[in-house]
């Protein structure tokens, strides 16, 4: 028998074909036994237990009956679809943050068989979130060039935030700033698990290395852009260079670190 139209709401819902077929069988023809819809529907009796066993998990149909007589299969009304619907959405949401979380070290192994680097680029809200929840998870120390006074100035929550979790994980961090009176005196006053030095580049962009990871991200209300690059060739130059600036960078005095700030 072919069910069309109520079919294919029943498989916009979620359905496969045969479920869909069986329970709107149930719908249409009252309780049944597995039997009598395999014969109504075409579908092979072994496999229409099975799917009456998938409804009943889904709330779709309740069994009534066996253990020494035939079970009866009734259908349940057709508005727990919604409730199975929001069930699938709260499973799939929570599915994707789990693979967002993975994909990223997944991919890595991809490319390293591939040859690739692993590159991600992310745009606004998402851009200051995704690079300012990124910590090693090797390596020790962050190497970064950074404007702090912008940070503080367009991303000052994520800036501190990003502190306190550093500092709870006991990640260091040797910082090249840029050269400003702002940027000094919070170079002076220290901050925790923190070295700092003056460069006299200009930093719109800030930028950190660890593991075999470089991250940027723009600092400016207009735009914010972020990109993660795994490529351990990559990074371990970016560490070299970070290295060389560092020795020929002007130290600065600072006062005994406080945590708050970043």
């Amino acid at each position: 028998m072919e069910y069309t139209n109520q079919e294919n709401i029943l498989k916009q819902a979620g359905l496969s074909e045969e479920q869909a077929i069986t329970y709107e069988a149930l719908l249409e023809k009252g309780p049944q036994k597995a039997s009598t819809l395999a014969t109504w529907t075409g579908v092979k009796r072994g496999l229409t237990y099975k799917i009456l066993e998938q409804l009943e998990n889904m709330g779709l149909v309740e069994k009534k009956g066996g253990t020494g007589t035939v079970a009866v299969f009734y259908p349940n009304h057709p508005s727990l679809l919604l409730d199975k619907m929001d069930r699938d959405k709260k499973n799939l949401d929570i599915a994707k943050e789990v693979v967002m979380a993975g994909v990223g070290s997944l991919s890595s192994k991809y490319n390293m068989i591939a040859g690739k680097p692993n590159v991600r680029f992310y745009e606004g809200v998402e851009a200051i979130e995704k690079i300012t929840n990124d910590y090693p998870e090797k390596d020790t120390e962050i190497r970064q060039w950074i404007d702090i006074s912008s940070a503080l100035e367009h991303i000052k929550d994520a800036t501190v935030s990003y502190l306190y979790k550093r500092v709870k994980k006991n990640i260091s961090k040797r910082m090249l700033v840029s050269d400003s009176s702002q940027n000094r005196e919070y170079a002076k006053k220290g901050s925790a698990l923190t070295e700092f030095k003056i460069t006299k580049s200009k930093l719109p962009t800030a930028i950190q290395v660890y593991d075999d990871t470089v991250s940027m991200l723009t600092l400016s209300n207009e735009k914010q852009i972020g990109l993660l690059i795994e490529d351990p060739s990559l990074a371990e130059t970016m560490k070299s260079i970070f290295d060389e600036l560092w020795e020929k960078a002007e130290t600065t005095p600072t006062l005994p670190p406080s945590l708050g700030k970043e």
